[in-house]
């Protein structure tokens, strides 16, 4: 197989900005969709239930498909499911672009989600693949960076991108802006990707694919759609049929493992000590993320009088911060890493409690901006040492199982808060819009108390890891993965990444 003419540390980055750039088309999509959702209602002249579709539908998609993208990839390859993930991707956001129709739309929505849950799941599993060592840890904190940071800069960019209405386009070109980002990608993804193992003798398990797909569309659908209908009892209960059933999907696919079957999710990858804390430490803070985002935004539109734009451009701080920190932590000394996600999340829920003291009795935007710098450090921390952390300890083994277990579980943390958290400051708020503030006061309390037991975890994780000896990089079971031979790793680099057009295993393709 012949091997880039670039440079192996040039090559690295290429694999690295593919696999980014594909993840933050796809996680800020749907906030820039947000933006321009009363666009949308007043061009198309849409119902409320489907301007919910529109907004929902994909979350909706992606939640029921994400574990089977992610196991797919580790059948299949994951360079064969990233691409067709990402041309599904690329053409149905074109048709959404084109929608003459509030239908059209809703079904090229729903489309967009499916391809996207075949698509996100590679870009974790392959940087577990391709790099090791602290090129591991740059590439991971750059991947936390992305996914946490997707929404806000999706805000800020559907803001500027409606506004700016190129050519008469209007909301149309929040879908199409997809399509150029997405035909580079699918130009450059062959050439870079290196070429993956497929697994021998694949046997999907539809049973685990059906019974889970139903399961996260019987406890998502609700929480999405629920509010908008007033809560009515069906609501309720198809969460808690969900709920049974997840629980019946693992029962499942336990017996099934157990029996030398292949799950749709291998639950092994929870196994080592420190990875189900860190998880759900995870899922915290973006439990807490989600609780800011969705209150500051209202109030910042419906208490303050802001526009869309200026609501986006008013969260920047946060970005900042963030991107900050996840640029620079792994240049710590690396005793002080492990300790991180505990420091992450004490800054994270003191910054939210402050700015809920300030908050409520005014909006000093100097001291508002410096608070929310500091909660967006406090969550990059935090997110990307506990993202790093799990990685390292699972290894490549189970890199598509805890790349789906990161996508299902920080998804659902985020739709279930905008429900919690959003419910307590709309509950506020709806009543009497001069009350906006104490609404977002009350709803960051929240978050703040519940980073606290995230701060937990995160100590709980930060022991467990330290005790545990160092994950074989190269163990990669029994071929399931796309990681190739073992080979020698560098400090700096790709050990070579494949080119070419093929899935077949590249020569070297680890970066250490």
């Amino acid at each position: 197989m012949p091997t880039a003419d670039a440079p192996a540390p040039r090559a690295a980055r290429l694999v690295l900005l593919i696999l980014l750039v594909a993840q933050i088309m796809a996680t800020m999509d749907n906030s820039i969709v947000a933006v321009a959702t009363k666009t949308i209602r007043d061009d198309l002249q849409t119902s409320g239930a489907a301007l919910q579709l529109i907004l929902s539908g994909y979350t909706l998609m992606f939640a029921v498909l994400v574990v089977t993208g992610a196991r797919l990839g580790g059948d299949m390859g994951h360079r064969r499911l990233f691409m067709i993930g990402l041309a599904g991707f690329t053409v149905s956001s074109l048709i959404c672009g084109l929608a003459p129709t509030a239908g059209t739309l809703v079904a090229a929505r729903l489309v967009q989600g499916a391809f996207g849950a075949l698509m996100v799941p590679q870009v974790l599993s392959v940087i577990q693949i391709v790099f090791t060592g602290e090129a591991r840890a740059r590439a991971i904190g750059l991947y936390s960076m992305v996914l946490a940071l997707g929404v806000a800069a999706g805000q800020i960019a559907g803001g500027l991108i409606v506004s700016a209405d190129v050519l008469g386009s209007g909301w149309r070109a929040a879908f199409i802006v997809n399509v150029p980002v997405g035909l580079v990608l699918l130009a450059a993804a062959p050439r870079y990707l290196p070429g993956s193992h497929e697994r021998g003798e694949f046997r999907p398990d539809l049973a685990g694919i059906g019974l889970l797909g139903a399961s996260m569309a019987a406890v998502v659908a609700p929480l999405v759609f629920g509010r908008e209908q007033g809560w009515p009892a069906w609501t309720l209960a198809t969460v808690a049929t969900g709920a049974v059933g997840l629980v019946l999907f693992v029962l499942y696919e336990l017996r099934l493992a157990g029996r030398g079957g292949q799950p749709v999710l291998e639950l092994d990858a929870l196994r080592p000590p420190g990875v189900k804390s860190g998880l759900l430490a995870c899922c915290i803070l973006n439990f807490a993320f989600a609780g800011v985002l969705f209150p500051l935004t209202l109030h910042a539109q419906n208490g303050l009088g802001y526009s869309p734009l200026q609501a986006g451009l008013m969260f920047i701080p946060y970005p900042v911060g963030f991107a900050t920190v996840s640029l620079t932590w792994t240049r710590l000394p690396k005793r002080f890493h492990q300790v991180l996600p505990v420091v992450g999340l004490v800054v994270f829920a003191i910054a939210l409690a402050a700015l809920a003291v300030v908050v409520a009795g005014g909006w000093p935007v100097p001291l508002v901006a410096a608070l929310l710098m500091l909660a967006g450090a406090g969550m990059a921390a935090g997110f990307s040492t506990l993202v790093e952390q799990t990685a390292a300890t699972v290894g490549p083994r189970y890199a598509a199982a805890l790349s789906a277990l990161v996508s299902t579980g920080t998804l659902l943390a985020s739709v279930i808060s905008v429900v919690v958290v959003g419910g307590i400051y709309l509950a506020v708020a709806e009543q009497d819009p001069s009350r906006s503030a104490q609404g977002l006061s009350r709803s960051l309390w929240v978050d703040s108390a519940l980073l606290v037991v995230g701060c937990l975890l995160a100590y709980r994780t930060w022991r467990l890891v330290a005790r545990q000896p160092p994950v074989d990089a190269t163990d990669t079971g029994d071929g399931g993965s796309d990681a190739g031979q073992e080979l020698p790793a560098t400090d700096t680099a790709t050990a070579g990444v494949t080119a070419g057009t093929g899935d077949d295993p590249p020569a070297d393709s680890r970066t250490g």
